[in-house]
This record gives C-alpha cells, structure tokens and sequence, in this order.
C-alpha cells in the first residue's frame, strides 16, 4: 500500500499562484498513475486532474483546464499541481490519490478508481 502526504496548500489570493506537491512512498510510484481531486464544505470530491504512470498522458476538468496542470517526478517519488489564475471557487481541501490496481481506463478519473489517498491540504482563495 502506498503512502501518500500532500502538502504546500495554504491562503492565496484571487489570480494568484500556488503548487501543492504529493509525496509517495515505496518502490512502485513510477507505475501508477495518479490524481488530483479536491472537496469543498458541503460539497461531493470532484474530479481536478490526472496522470498517466509515464507522465505522458494528462487530463482535466473542464473547469481547471488551461489554469491547472499535473506533473510527476518518478525519481523523486512525487505528484505536483501547479495552479495559475485561482479563482475564490478553488477553494476546497485538495487530495492525491493513487491508482494502484491498474484496472481503470485512460483516463482514469472517478474516485472509486483510486485506491490510496492522502490526508489532503486546504487550499484557500480569497477575493
């Protein structure tokens, strides 16, 4: 089982910038691949990005694309989302997770095809 820290979230304001990093133990990091997602209060977790094992393969939601974009370093066992333009709407608590089975299919971004999650890191956008 993987183990995933989230971390870098924190209080930025509208049209700021910020990068909330993942860090992942174990050996086989370089085969998952993984995801971004976030939850505000009172609302459902939604779907923010993906990323293929290689890093070769991307995907967003609509409502991050061209703001957002998902990154990996396989040798330094670690995820990155970098976001640009933030709006007081990103606001929520943002998680990685990892898809470790590999029984999803390009691309891979429903929550319950993800089965190691981190702690999460509120990321905060005010007006």
């Amino acid at each position: 089982q993987v183990q995933l820290v989230e971390s870098g979230g924190g209080l930025v304001q509208a049209g700021g910038s910020l990068r909330v990093s993942c860090a992942a133990s174990g050996r086989s990091f370089s085969t998952y691949t993984m995801g971004w997602f976030r939850q505000a209060p009172g609302k459902e977790r939604e779907f923010v990005a993906t990323i293929s094992w290689s890093g070769g393969m991307t995907s967003y939601a609509d409502s991050v694309k061209g703001r957002f974009a998902i990154s990996r370093d396989n040798a330094g066992n670690t995820v990155y989302l970098q976001m640009n333009s933030l709006k007081p709407e990103d606001t929520a608590v943002y998680y990685c997770a990892a898809e470790t089975d590999y029984g999803g299919t390009w691309p891979v971004l429903r929550p319950q095809d993800f089965q190691s999650w981190g702690q999460g890191t509120q990321v905060t956008v005010s007006s």
